[in-house]
C-alpha cells in the first residue's frame, strides 16, 4: 500500500513558521509517522496537485493501493484528484464552517468535506461536530497523534524533580525584570511600537535551576485561543506568596517580542510576588526538553478549544497532572482523576479564518475563580499530599493510553484506510455549488 502524505510546513521549515498558520499540523505528521510507516510505503509530497495523481496513476497500472492523506484544514485540502483523498484536521469550535465567506465556496467545509467522501479528525467532539453538519451517517473518524509511546520512556515518580536548563534564546526571570516598566500607560504611549524587551533577556544564559512546584504551559502567544491573560493573571493571584511555585510559558511562535510586553504587563498588574514567571522563547535539543518535562509539577491549559493539544498530551502520557478544562478535544482525555478541572461554559465565538470575525459560533469561556482554585488545590496536593499526586500521574497515563496510544489507533486507521480504498470518494448529492476557490 502506497500512503501519500501532504501538509504545509517541512521539518526543515518548522523553526522559522512557528505560531504562523498550519505549522501544528507538521507535528501531527511527524507523530503519525511511524504508525503509516507500519501500514505500507509512506511517501510525501511537497505539492499534491502536481505528484499525487502521477503516483497514483503508476500504482493503478502496478495494482497498487494508494492513499492521499492531507494534514490541512478542509478549506486548503485539494479535492479534484483521482487518488482517494481523506482530509485530517483539527477543530475545536462548536460549529463547522458553514458559510461561502471571502467569495470562496471552499470556506463552507460542508462542501468540501461532502465532496472527499470521508475524513479523519482527533477527538469525538469534532466527530460530533461533523455529523452535526452532515448527518451521522457522514463516515469521520478520531484518530489524534499517537504520542504516548514515546512518551513512556520519561515516566518517572513521585513528582518531578529538579532541573537545570541552558536556554540558547529568549529568557525573563519575573524575579530579575523591572516590571514597572510594562505598564498599561506605557504600552498604549509606545503604540503602533511594541515596548523594548528587558535588556540581556537574549542569550545565551547562564544555567537556570527549576525546582519547586513547576507548572508548565507550552503555546503560540499569537494564537487566541490560548487565553494566556487568564492562565498568568490567576497563577499569580493563587501562588502569590508561595515563594516555590514558579509558571514557566514556553512560548512558541516566530516573533513573540511583539506579545511578551503585554504577558509582563499582566504580571506587574498583579503587584508584589514571591511566586516565579519565567517566559522561554528557545529551541530546546531533546535532552533539554525531556530535562523540562520531569521536573514539571502539572502541565497547564486555559485555551478557549483545543482541537487535540499536543503538548498536553505529550505531558499526560509521561504521568504530569493537568490543570485544565474539560472541553472540546480534552474531555476524551481530561478528568478529575487525572487533572484539577477548570470549569468552563459556552460564549460567543468566530472561526480563527475567518476575516469578518463575524461571531458564528460558539467556544468555551473559562471561569478565572475555578482557576484561580484549580492553582490551589494543585499545589496543596503537590505539597502535602504525594500519594494523591501519584495517584493522578498514573490516571494521567492510563488516559492518555486509551487516547493516543499506538495499540488504540493503528487498528483504527488501518480501517479508515482500507475503507477509502474500497469505497472511493463519496458525492453528496444533497450539496449544491462548485466547492473550488
Amino acid at each position: 500500500m502506497i500512503l501519500l502524505v501532504h501538509t504545509s510546513t517541512s521539518t526543515s521549515q518548522l523553526p522559522l513558521k512557528l505560531g504562523r498558520p498550519e505549522y501544528s499540523y507538521r507535528f501531527v505528521v511527524n507523530a503519525f509517522r511511524p504508525m503509516l510507516d507500519e501500514l505500507g510505503i509512506v511517501i510525501e509530497v511537497q505539492n499534491p496537485e502536481r505528484e499525487v495523481d502521477s503516483i497514483h496513476a503508476s500504482c493503478q497500472q502496478h495494482g497498487e493501493p494508494c492513499v492521499f492523506l492531507c494534514f490541512m484544514p478542509p478549506n486548503k485540502t485539494p479535492i479534484d484528484l483521482a487518488c482517494p483523498t481523506i482530509p485530517v484536521f483539527a477543530w475545536e469550535y462548536e460549529a463547522l464552517p458553514n458559510e461561502a465567506f471571502g467569495g470562496k465556496p471552499r470556506n463552507d467545509w460542508r462542501r468540501v468535506l461532502a465532496k472527499l467522501g470521508a475524513a479523519i479528525t482527533h477527538s469525538s467532539y469534532t466527530v460530533e461536530r461533523v455529523h452535526a453538519a452532515l448527518g451521522n451517517h457522514y463516515p469521520v473518524t478520531s484518530i489524534p497523534a499517537p504520542l504516548w509511546d514515546r512518551m513512556q520512556v520519561l515516566r518517572r515518580e513521585p513528582r518531578g524533580t529538579s532541573a537545570t536548563l541552558k536556554i540558547d534564546g529568549l529568557l525573563i526571570d519575573s524575579r530579575r525584570t523591572d516590571l514597572s516598566a510594562y505598564t498599561m500607560h506605557r504600552l498604549k504611549a509606545a503604540l503602533p511600537e511594541a515596548l523594548p524587551l528587558p535588556e540581556g533577556c537574549h542569550g545565551p544564559h547562564d544555567p537556570i535551576t527549576l525546582d519547586g512546584v513547576l507548572y508548565t504551559a507550552i503555546f503560540n502567544p499569537g494564537d487566541g485561543r490560548k487565553n494566556w491573560m487568564d492562565m498568568v493573571s490567576a497563577f499569580c493571584e493563587a501562588l502569590r506568596d508561595k515563594a516555590n511555585a514558579t509558571l514557566l510559558l514556553k512560548l512558541t511562535h516566530y516573533d513573540p517580542d511583539e506579545l511578551i510586553p503585554d504577558i509582563l504587563e499582566i504580571i506587574h498588574k498583579a503587584g508584589s510576588l514571591a511566586c516565579r514567571v519565567l517566559l522561554v522563547h528557545a529551541y530546546l535539543e531533546e535532552v533539554q526538553y525531556n530535562a523540562l518535562l520531569q521536573a514539571t509539577t502539572y502541565a497547564v491549559n486555559t485555551s478557549h478549544g483545543e482541537g487535540q493539544c499536543l503538548p498536553l498530551m505529550e505531558y499526560m502520557s509521561a504521568g504530569k497532572p493537568a490543570v485544565a478544562p474539560r472541553h472540546t478535544s480534552m474531555r476524551d482525555y481530561v478528568g478529575p482523576d487525572c487533572a484539577f478541572v477548570i470549569e468552563s461554559s459556552t460564549e460567543l465565538g468566530t472561526w480563527p479564518h475567518d476575516q469578518r470575525q463575524a461571531f458564528r459560533t460558539l467556544r468555551q469561556r473559562i471561569h478565572y475563580g475555578s482557576l484561580v482554585a484549580a492553582y490551589r488545590h494543585s499545589y496543596h496536593v503537590a505539597q502535602h499530599e504525594p500519594l494523591t499526586y501519584r495517584s493522578m500521574s498514573q490516571a494521567a497515563r492510563a488516559s492518555l493510553q486509551r487516547y493516543c496510544s499506538v495499540e488504540v489507533l493503528q487498528p483504527r486507521l488501518e480501517r479508515v484506510i482500507k475503507r477509502c480504498i474500497g469505497a472511493g470518494p463519496v458525492i453528496d448529492e444533497h450539496a449544491t455549488g462548485d466547492p473550488h476557490d
